[in-house]
Order: structure tokens, then C-alpha cells, then sequence
């Protein structure tokens, strides 16, 4: 299964990889989310996890550009991100988020998400 891991942060998108290639999975890494929408096609990942605060195409945006384009509209998507208030959730479910980690993240939890994206009869 193949993930795309896009954050801002070198430590961060290390961690995520680290933890998901050490349960089999095979990532590749994205910058923020111009890079993602830069890589997508050519990665054609299983599963997205992605930050909201970025640089250039925060998550949010990229979600929703990812969900109007009929080619990624049914990727599976999970946002990590240190903010999880109200309006973040909400917003995550306006664009069609399908699940949400908080930061920072238990790495079980976070492979445990991963895999159910995929494989939803494992939960």
C-alpha cells in the first residue's frame, strides 16, 4: 500500500514515514500541498495524510482540490495536524476529509488509521 506523507516539517514527515514503512507500507513525501498536487498522479497513493498549516497550499485546499479532480475525488485522506479545534474539524469534514489525527500522535494510532483507510474490515 502505498502512502503520500505531505508536511512542512522534515521531522514530522520523517516520523510518519518511519512509523508506516516499519509496518510495510510504502511512502513517499511531499513538501506541502503544491508539491502533493505536483506528485500525486505519478505516486498514485492508496491512502494521503496531510498537514493544514503549510506554505504555499495549506491542507485544506489541497483536500478540496484533490476531491473536485474526478482522477483523486476517491482517495482516502487523513489530515495530522496540531490543531484540532471545532472549526478545523468541520472544515475537514466540509472538504471531505475522511479522518483526523492530532498531533502530536501516537504512532500506533496513526498506522492504525492509515491501515482502516484501506482496509476498513480490519476495525
Amino acid at each position: 500500500m502505498r502512502v503520500l506523507v505531505v508536511d512542512d516539517s522534515p521531522v514530522i514527515r520523517r516520523l510518519i514515514t518511519v512509523n508506516l514503512e516499519l509496518e510495510g507500507f510504502e511512502v513517499h513525501q511531499a513538501v506541502d500541498g503544491q508539491d502533493a498536487l505536483d506528485k500525486i498522479y505519478d505516486i498514485a497513493p492508496d491512502v494521503m495524510t496531510i498537514d493544514v498549516v503549510m506554505p504555499r497550499l495549506d491542507g485544506f485546499d489541497t483536500v478540496a482540490r484533490l476531491r473536485a479532480d474526478p482522477r483523486t475525488c476517491h482517495l482516502k485522506i487523513a489530515v495530522v495536524s496540531a490543531s484540532a479545534q471545532e472549526t478545523d474539524l468541520r472544515k475537514g469534514r466540509q472538504v471531505g476529509v475522511d479522518a483526523y489525527v492530532t498531533k502530536p500522535f501516537d504512532p500506533d494510532t496513526l498506522v492504525r488509521t492509515v491501515r482502516e483507510l484501506v482496509e476498513p474490515e480490519v476495525s
